[in-house]
């Protein structure tokens, strides 16, 4: 007896060639990946414990400490976004009654509490409006006041183009027997950031900002005194996937198999973290501030203003306010539609208010600038005629 398929015209149509269109990725992630990084994506596999593999891996991790400017061993990339090695982070830290402290100016610090949470945490938190940054005096009084295990912070938030202070907090945190773990999504490649001069216990990133590789391989790092914390748990890591205790065999001397790491993720990733070493941290850095400052410069000649003062802005992602009148969505779909660039909206507190334009890694070049300012400003012109 012969069997019938189910077939539809959905079906048919999943079957046809996939085209997706060109676009400029000028929002907050993910950014257009640099095409040497989109090259090795395509390159043949391996076994994900092939010799050959596993010196990619460490050559990535070598790499990796470049870019962040720190010798911690414990310094690899995680299988999955950004918020996996956020994840990871909590996971291995955080034991259950362990105080956290979480500094919120933004959606992303909100994101913290929402998975420190799941792993048993007492949650303290203080707060900044959406935008503004902490002082180093503040967060000093708030670790003495609540004397937590760890202090949470985002360096680059996403949802609002703030960059908070860090150097100065590792000093207090050790005063203090208080891990500081410092969310680095959207500054690691593309602002000045130093794990071990800032005496950071524990940071992690993402691929797909200003590294400019596409999303799905995260990067983390834990000093000393993080791997002491997880080494001493009287707990076992509530997240087998993300239990650096047997991970970090795969990734260290041992290369014990843990799970079948991302292959052609970690090819992308080392070409994206090679681009970063050969452009030099100093001159990268000097390039997305220079951007930023004609993309600024520009707004301001056009009558928009930024949400963030210039003091504490991120170079890589800007919040433009939006216009009295203007409606934030019809522009950023005319912009979509018209010169095939995506710019957001606004995240939680800032929706509606603000859009997010991000000019991050590869993308972060005169000649966008100067696209994404003039495309802006047809945009606002076809919004109000």
């Amino acid at each position: 007896m012969s069997k019938k398929y189910i077939i539809n015209n959905d079906y048919n149509n999943a079957t046809g060639q996939l085209d997706v269109p060109s676009r400029f990725l000028f929002g907050p992630g993910p950014s257009n990946a640099h095409p040497r990084v989109l090259q090795q994506l395509g390159m043949r596999q391996v076994g994900h414990l092939d010799p050959a593999f596993l010196k990619i891996m460490q050559e990535s991790q070598e790499l990796l400490r470049y870019a962040w400017q720190t010798k911690n061993r414990m310094t690899i990339p995680v299988s999955g976004t950004g918020s996996a090695a956020m994840e990871a982070c909590f996971a291995n830290l955080i034991e259950p009654g362990d105080r956290v402290l979480v500094a919120v100016n933004g959606y992303f610090g909100l994101r913290m509490i929402d998975m420190a949470q799941r792993y048993g945490a007492e949650i303290v938190q203080v707060n900044k409006a959406w935008g503004d940054v902490f002082t180093i005096n503040e967060l000093e009084k708030a670790v003495q006041e609540f004397k937590p295990k760890m202090l949470a912070v985002v360096h680059a938030e996403t949802s609002t183009g703030a960059c908070q202070p860090i150097d100065g907090l590792g000093k207090i945190c050790r005063d203090a027997d208080c891990l500081l773990v410092v969310d680095t999504v959207t500054s690691l490649g593309g602002v000045p950031l130093f794990i071990d001069d800032w005496e950071i216990d524990a940071a992690y990133s993402g691929s797909q900002k200003c590294l400019s590789c596409p999303p799905g391989i995260a990067p983390l790092t834990f000093g000393d005194r993080a791997l002491e914390k997880l080494m001493n748990r009287k707990n076992t890591v509530a997240n087998w996937y993300l239990d650096l205790t047997m991970v970090g065999k795969y990734w260290g001397s041992e290369r014990t198999y843990h799970h079948t790491a991302p292959i052609n993720m970690n090819y992308a990733l080392r070409e994206a973290l090679r681009l970063v070493v050969e452009e030099g941290l100093a001159e990268r850095w000097e390039r997305h501030q220079k951007n930023a400052n004609t993309f600024w410069d520009g707004l301001e000649a056009m009558g928009l203003k930024c949400h963030v003062p210039a003091s504490h802005r991120l170079p890589s992602l800007t919040t433009v306010c939006v216009p009295e009148g203007v409606d934030a969505k019809a522009v950023q779909t005319h912009l979509l539609h018209t010169c095939n660039i995506e710019i957001a909206g606004g995240l939680g507190e800032l929706a509606g208010k603000v859009w997010r334009i991000g000019l991050m890694g590869y993308n972060s070049r005169e000649e966008n600038v100067l696209l994404l300012l003039t495309a802006l400003e047809k945009a606002l012109s076809n919004s109000q005629s």
